[in-house]
């Protein structure tokens, strides 16, 4: 798990997701997996956005009649689907360390130790407890969504150099063929 505390909460999260990938041991995105982003982020190589303008959360889909009409409502479906996973994780964070449910009466620097020493915690915990009331779910690393992400690296790993704009509609186009392989599965 990749932490980055010390942000304030009013920073734009394409500007501390920048950051993060610009540190000298910033966050890494393993070869063939990607992260799901909101869309605070722009959609760009090996960060997922959901559609903008396009029904997204889970509750604009409840109810009969109101199922996805098409593949970009169908992909942001699911991306809301696994993003509630997500937000369920950091609930499970400030459950195990309740010190997060208020703003903690430390300086900034202080707090933002803080998260990290209990992310270290909950991490070792996770791993090594047995009885820890969070169950680890077993990870199979050898599957890998590889299949699915464009070829942004050539065979000797070196990253290919694209503008934003190339990398964005790289990014559009990968999202499209996943939307479109799922409303194609989802329509068989």
């Amino acid at each position: 798990m990749y932490v980055l505390s010390g942000w304030e909460g009013s920073a734009h999260d394409s500007k501390v997701l920048s950051d993060a990938l610009a540190r000298k041991n910033g966050l890494k995105v393993p070869q063939g997996k990607y992260y799901l982003v909101d869309c605070g982020f722009p959609n760009r190589r090996k960060f997922l956005a959901p559609y903008r303008g396009v029904r997204y959360h889970l509750q604009d889909f409840a109810g009969h009649g109101n199922d996805p009409e098409n593949e970009k409502e169908l992909f942001n479906l699911r991306h809301a689907s696994l993003r509630n996973v997500i937000e369920r994780i950091f609930g499970i964070f400030k459950s195990r360390f309740t010190i997060f449910k208020l703003a903690p009466p430390f300086l900034f620097k202080i707090q933002a130790e803080l998260v990290l020493a209990c992310a270290a915690l909950h991490n070792f915990l996770r791993k090594e407890c047995r009885s820890d009331e969070f169950p680890v779910e077993p990870t199979d690393e050898s599957s890998s969504s590889s299949s699915v992400l464009p070829n942004y690296e050539d065979n000797d790993h070196e990253p290919i150099v694209q503008t934003q704009e190339q990398e964005r509609e790289d990014a559009n186009i990968w999202r499209t063929n996943i939307g479109s392989d799922m409303w194609r599965n989802a329509n068989n």
